[in-house]
Parts: structure tokens; C-alpha cells; sequence
């Protein structure tokens, strides 16, 4: 069965249940439009296919989806011919997994960050194995935490969502459970047997709920109550100044302050208030939001600069322009979330 994309995806049905497999694994299941446009084509069939009664998304090799194509995105700011057809059709995905009528489970056995984020987190079910890594790492390279991170990431309990979208840290499935971000969580050695069952079932939150093996997990790593105590703030620089105050008796707080003082000032301010907004706004509110972002970042110079970077010359030492807070205006901010006129992204389905 294919929809597209033949190389980078394939689609099945097994049972009860339709299966999208990410199969670029050299690439870590990097999303490019191909993808997504056949993804969407897959979720056109299965809605009115009877026989499918949820929807099973999973990545091979050692990632989920490490993210969308970073280095096609460069080139394509660097040559000045910008164009948001991608970004159009993966905001507009991303809207439509999360009211998408039948239930989507995401099988996370590995790397999952940015694009592979908004493949997943906005489906009913998320499942988590030891080896899942999740990250939001957007602010680390000149961009801003997209696919739906104004959406779900302030409705994350006690500022978790603000600590991820700041400082780009990294969670495993424990953290995630306490947070929310994963619903469920299995060893990697089960996920095999959870995937038949769910092919079987008709219900499956039932057989989730019968494989979920959280006490397996690692620990937690996190202090959700301190990240609540020091994430809770009216700004990024008081953020900074709670992480300062607090830094000589917590590693936690030491760790978040360098860990922001690597990231861009412009990225961070604009991630503060996107998540200050998003908490507002239905879904597809947050993607059309997220485009006049898109839009203004691509055109920037933060993005090239930090794809440069990290990415292409790997020194990673950016050049950020401000390079402090304390230069950043609230007009500067502002402008980010401007109306587009006409080029406003449109054509959602009815959203949450």
C-alpha cells in the first residue's frame, strides 16, 4: 500500500489498525513534504476505511523523527528564494492529527524532536520505550519550537513546557509520563507484541492500558517542583534571574542558565510569548500563529546563522544579532506575530 513518498515512508493495514512506518532511518526519520503530503493522503483513505479503527505511527532504526530537513531549509533561506510550501502542508498536518476522529498512537522508541514531535504529540496516545529521547532544541538554532509547540507545550503541569522550550533539554519516558507528553510507556523489547495486539484490538486504549510497564522505567531525572518554582516568571530575564538566585544550591538551576546563555536572546523572547499566546488558542489557532513566526524567522538572520553553526561548520559557536535580552524590544517581539494578509495560513479542519 503506498501514498507517496516510497522511499521515505510506508503504510499498511494490519487487522484493525492502519501502520505508517518512517523508514529513513540514515536521515533519522528527518520529515520532509513528501511525507507529510503522503501521511495525508494515508489519514484521507482511513478516515472512511471501516475496518480501521486507530492509526499506528512508529520510525525504524535508533529515531522516532529526529525533525524536519535543516540543512535543505539553509540553503533554501541562504539563496535568498524563500518559499513555505513545506512548512503550509506540515503546520496544517499537525492541526489535523490532533482532531483527527479515530485514535492515533505514536510508538517512540528513540529520538524524537521538532517535526517528529508534531507527528506525534497531538494523536491521542504517545508511547514511550527507555530508549525515547525527547527534545524541543529549536531556540539552539536561531528558530523557535514549531509544529504545534505553542499548542501543547504551555498546557505541559508546572512550566515543564517553558523549561523545554528555553533550554532545548532533553527528557526520557519518565519525565515525559510526569509531564505528560507520553501517555503511556512499554519496554522496547514489548513493543512487537503491543503493536500485534493493538492490529487485533478494537479498543486501544484497553490494550495500552494492559501493556503500560512505567515501573520499568528509569527514574526520573527532573525536579518538577523546582522547575515549576524557577520556570514560573513574567519574562525570560526573570526566568535568568531566578535560575541566577538559585544556581549556587541547585545543579539543576546551573545547568538551565548555561544552557541558556548558548541560545539566541530573539529565539527565546519569541518562544516566552508564543507560549504565553498559544495557552489561548485552539489548535489551529497556535499553527497560524506559528506560520506569521515561521515567516519572519525564515527571513531573519538567527536561523541561517544558527544552522550555520551547529549544523553546517558544527563550531557551534552563533553569532546572535541582538546577542543580549536586555537589546530585545517588545516591538521587536511584536513583530514577529503580525497578521501576513494574504499569505495567512488557512484550510484548517475543525480544531481543538
Amino acid at each position: 500500500m503506498t501514498f507517496g513518498a516510497e522511499d521515505d515512508i510506508a503504510f499498511d493495514v494490519k487487522g484493525n489498525a492502519g501502520v505508517i512506518t518512517l523508514t529513513r532511518s540514515k536521515a533519522l526519520n528527518a520529515i520532509n513534504d513528501k511525507m507529510v503530503m503522503a501521511i495525508d493522503a494515508a489519514l484521507d483513505a482511513w478516515e472512511a476505511d471501516a475496518r480501521i479503527k486507530h492509526i499506528i505511527i512508529k520510525g525504524e532504526g535508533r529515531a522516532f523523527s529526529a525533525g524536519g530537513d535543516l540543512l535543505e531549509l539553509y540553503d533554501m533561506a541562504k539563496s535568498g528564494h524563500l518559499h513555505y510550501d513545506f512548512f503550509r502542508d506540515e503546520y496544517r498536518l499537525n492541526a489535523r492529527l490532533g482532531v483527527f476522529p479515530k485514535p492515533i498512537i505514536a510508538l517512540i522508541n528513540g529520538i524524537i524532536m521538532g517535526g517528529g514531535v508534531g507527528i506525534a504529540v497531538h494523536g491521542r496516545y504517545r508511547v514511550m520505550t527507555e530508549n525515547a529521547v525527547f527534545a524541543m532544541p529549536e531556540v539552539g538554532i536561531g528558530f523557535f519550537p514549531d509544529v504545534g509547540g505553542s499548542h501543547f507545550l504551555p498546557r505541559l503541569p508546572k512550566n515543564c513546557g517553558m523549561y523545554l522550550a528555553l533550554t532545548g533539554g532533553r527528557i526520557r519516558a519518565a519525565d515525559a509520563l510526569i509531564c505528560g507528553i507520553a501517555t503511556h510507556s512499554v519496554k522496547a523489547d514489548a513493543l512487537d507484541d503491543l503493536e500485534a495486539a493493538l492490529c487485533e484490538a478494537e479498543d486501544a486504549g484497553s490494550v495500552l492500558d494492559s501493556y503500560d510497564d512505567r515501573q520499568s522505567m528509569p527514574e526520573s531525572k527532573l525536579d518538577h517542583d523546582e522547575i515549576d518554582r524557577l520556570f514560573s516568571a513574567g519574562s525570560v530575564r526573570e526566568i535568568i534571574s531566578n535560575l541566577e538566585d538559585a544556581q549556587e544550591d541547585s545543579a539543576f538551576a546551573k545547568s538551565a542558565l548555561e544552557a541558556m546563555a548558548t541560545k539566541s536572546p530573539t529565539s527565546m523572547s519569541v518562544a516566552f510569548r508564543q507560549l504565553q499566546e498559544g495557552i489561548k488558542l485552539n489548535l489551529a489557532e497556535c499553527m497560524r500563529m506559528e506560520f506569521r513566526i515561521l515567516v519572519r524567522m525564515l527571513r531573519g538572520h538567527e536561523f541561517t546563522e544558527g544552522i550555520r553553526a551547529v549544523i553546517v561548520d558544527k563550531c557551534n559557536n552563533p553569532v546572535w544579532h541582538p546577542p543580549t535580552l536586555e537589546e530585545i524590544s517588545a516591538a521587536d517581539v511584536d513583530a514577529y506575530f503580525e497578521p501576513l494578509g494574504d499569505d495567512e495560513l488557512t484550510e484548517f479542519p475543525d480544531a481543538k
